[in-house]
């Protein structure tokens, strides 16, 4: 006899829904980044939830500027910054600008998984705290104990600071035609305003521009084009982005085919029989007296 078979329908899983996602999991063991679910459902604009996802995927230490994020994304520098912007706002973006020992000043960037925690030590990167920590107290053991006695040393001459700084560079001493141009770009955008010091450090490359071939309005035009809304950093920071390829000098002229050779030109005679101003080598009579003078021996 053959198998008893039931044509009744399939009852669907009890856990299946009906619309919507249906998610595939897979456990990862390698290559995956916790996000939290605030984040990744954040309402608003997917860029910025890109961003944010890609810089927490991120191992520390890597640049996230926005020139950075626009190498990887597809998206402009203006559609970057304002997610940078958005993320700041929320509290996942930090930015601190540090002083280095020998002056200089940086800026650090701190990403937050949740808004408002406290920094901790990234494990992948090394242990550097973000801010900077209270000398810990001395033992009082360690205090009471004896100071080595110091070895007496020839005293080291003190440097010369007058002879060690270098004087900076005055406005004066620059290009007055690139600081022309410098000048000029807050007429274009207002936002633009430059310092002395700025515009003397971006000075040289502009004359650099100037020395390529690229006219004044042309330079103008490139530093002045597709501005962000808003700037994170100093003017004189993105201009000098902008300025960092010197483009190549412009080519030579073609030289102009030569000129061919003009005939020379006969002086002015006067004629013997008419007077009239006629060119010739030599003094005589001009065309009409030629003419009537080998017609008169023939009408005769």
């Amino acid at each position: 006899m053959a198998d008893p078979q039931s044509n009744a329908r399939l009852r669907a899983d009890a856990g299946a829904p009906i619309s919507g996602v249906i998610h595939v999991r897979t456990r990862l063991t390698a290559d995956f980044t916790v996000i939290s679910n605030a984040l990744a459902q954040r309402r608003g604009s997917a860029i910025t939830v890109g961003v944010a996802v890609y810089i927490l995927s991120l191992p520390t230490g890597t640049p996230v500027s926005i020139a950075a994020l626009c190498a990887h994304f597809t998206e402009g520098e203006i559609l970057i910054s304002r997610a940078l912007r958005e993320l700041e706002a929320a509290g996942y973006l930090e930015r601190r600008r540090e002083r280095l020992p020998t002056g200089q000043i940086r800026t650090r960037t701190y990403f937050y998984d949740v808004p408002g925690s406290t920094p901790q030590p990234d494990p992948d990167g090394p242990p550097e705290p973000p801010r900077p920590q209270k000398p810990p107290t001395v033992p009082q053991a360690t205090a009471l104990a004896p100071a080595p006695v110091p070895v007496p040393q020839e005293a080291a001459p003190e440097p010369n600071c007058e002879a060690t700084e270098s004087p900076a560079p005055a406005l004066a001493d620059a290009d007055p035609k690139a600081i022309a141009v410098l000048a000029s770009l807050r007429r274009v955008d207002p936002r633009l305003v430059l310092s002395e010091r700025e515009a003397v450090r971006l000075a040289p490359a502009v004359t650099a521009w100037l020395a390529a071939g690229v006219a004044p309005a042309q330079i103008t035009a490139h530093l002045t084009a597709r501005l962000p809304d808003h700037f994170l950093t100093r003017p004189a920071g993105i201009l000098a982005f902008r300025l960092r390829e010197t483009p190549l000098p412009a080519p030579p002229p073609a030289p102009l085919p030569p000129a061919p050779d003009r005939p020379a030109v006969l002086p002015f005679q006067t004629c013997d029989g008419c007077e009239r101003a006629f060119r010739a080598t030599e003094p005589g009579h001009c065309r009409d007296c030629r003419r009537r003078a080998k017609a008169l021996p023939s009408a005769a």
